[in-house]
């Protein structure tokens, strides 16, 4: 899964570490989310929505088929 989480954070002029604590995860999620090494679950995913003012599919894509 692709996300532009990293151009959203940078755009409010967050740090990693003040993104996870308005999500209330750690950095390291967030970096990990931003890297794309790990799904964010559902609810999280929601909650960053929210955070950006936005919806899910707007921050996340799917990767394409193979």
């Amino acid at each position: 899964m692709h996300n532009d989480l990293p151009a959203r954070r940078a755009a409010q002029g967050w740090s990693q570490a003040q993104l996870a604590v308005r999500l209330g995860v750690s950095r390291q999620t967030v970096i990990s989310i931003e890297r794309g090494r790990f799904d964010p679950s559902l609810p999280l995913a929601f909650a960053i929505a929210a955070t950006f003012g936005c919806t899910i599919e707007d921050i996340f894509t799917p990767d394409p088929p193979d």
